[in-house]
């Protein structure tokens, strides 16, 4: 169950500040959802310390992401000097990611900054987006949804991007267009006694409750766990009583891209695989005080691993070696149509 009081994303922070020193060498993403737990708690001062934190480290691995974050943080309690001088830095910076883009484009939209908000999504996607590729990374999706919304905050009209991102959500939430669901004009309908209006603008807000949730998994993509062939054959000769888990590697292979596209098939979006190793696995269970031939841990162990940032997409990128580690690409491999 997702934290939903104060308390909650307090103590969840906690659990991943103990995490995070439990396995240093993957701090960087756990102490980032901590900080997210305390920004969700009001306990932003808690949490600038901790994107400090990363920040005066010697290498931290997404150095833009965290001073996006630092800098809405700041924003969001009285420190706008601070945050405007680190979305300074960061446009000047040009990252190649959407995550920090993103970030600083939400942040200036949120304080009414709509010119600036629009100039920092544009300039995300020419950086981003392939010219005539309608195959948008995950990642990317958003920056065009943000870029349409801003748009019509600003009465701009439809261009290219626009017709993309259009494209993009229709194929993904078909029920209610993207123009309608950054209508300006649709709060209006909130204040209506008209019943129609009101059923209308709850199949609206249903639609963007579900981007929202898309967006706030991010972090937390849904990891399946996949057992190299060496690895599953130790866990099996020292755990038998996982066989009926995993009773071939080329079964659990094969159960692994069914799962993962009968989770695609279903809207399920940010999808990923996660390398699973017996002495990690081991400690993990001696963490939950349990035995590895605990099936139920299997799970709980890839959820783990998702958190300290181990998953890898699913999809591979066009011309990507498959996740399978064949060595083939994933065209060729596991990314064929029929299985």
């Amino acid at each position: 169950m997702r934290p939903d009081t104060p308390a909650d994303h307090i103590a969840e922070a906690e659990r991943l500040l103990r995490t995070a020193e439990q396995y240093p060498e993957d701090a960087e993403p756990l102490l980032l959802q901590a900080a997210a737990h305390l920004e969700l708690a009001g306990e932003r001062g808690r949490a600038s310390t901790l994107y400090d934190r990363l920040l005066a480290s010697e290498h931290p691995e997404h150095p833009q992401l965290v001073k996006a974050l630092q800098a809405a943080n700041l924003w969001e309690y009285g420190h706008e000097a601070e945050a405007r001088a680190l979305i300074n830095g960061i446009r000047s910076a040009a990252p190649t990611e959407a995550a920090p883009w993103e970030i600083v484009a939400e942040t200036l939209e949120n304080h009414d900054e709509l010119e600036a908000s629009h100039e920092c999504f544009s300039t995300a996607l020419s950086i981003l987006l392939t010219e005539g590729d309608d195959d948008v990374p995950y990642a990317t999706r958003s920056l065009l949804s943000g870029r349409h919304r801003v748009r019509r905050l600003l009465g701009r009209p439809h261009d290219e991007w626009d017709s993309l991102a259009d494209r993009v959500h229709s194929g993904h939430t078909p029920d209610v267009s993207l123009d309608e669901l950054h209508d300006p004009k649709r709060l209006w309908a909130l204040g209506s006694d008209n019943p129609a209006e009101l059923k209308a603008e709850i199949a609206r807000l249903r639609s963007e409750l579900g981007s929202y949730r898309s967006a706030l998994s991010r972090p937390f993509p849904v990891a399946v766990l996949h057992w190299p062939e060496a690895e599953l054959d130790e866990l099996l000769e020292a755990y038998p009583q996982l066989e009926s888990e995993y009773p071939t590697h080329r079964a659990h292979l094969t159960d692994i891209e069914a799962s993962l596209r009968d989770l695609s098939a279903t809207g399920t979006e940010n999808l990923g695989i996660v390398t699973a190793t017996v002495p990690s696995y081991e400690a993990f269970a001696a963490s939950e005080q349990s035995s590895p031939a605990n099936a139920d841990l299997l799970p709980q162990y890839a959820t783990t691993l998702a958190a300290r940032g181990r998953a890898v997409a699913w999809p591979p990128p066009k011309g990507a070696a498959c996740w399978c580690g064949s060595g083939r690409t994933y065209g060729e491999c596991h990314g064929v149509a029929e299985l």
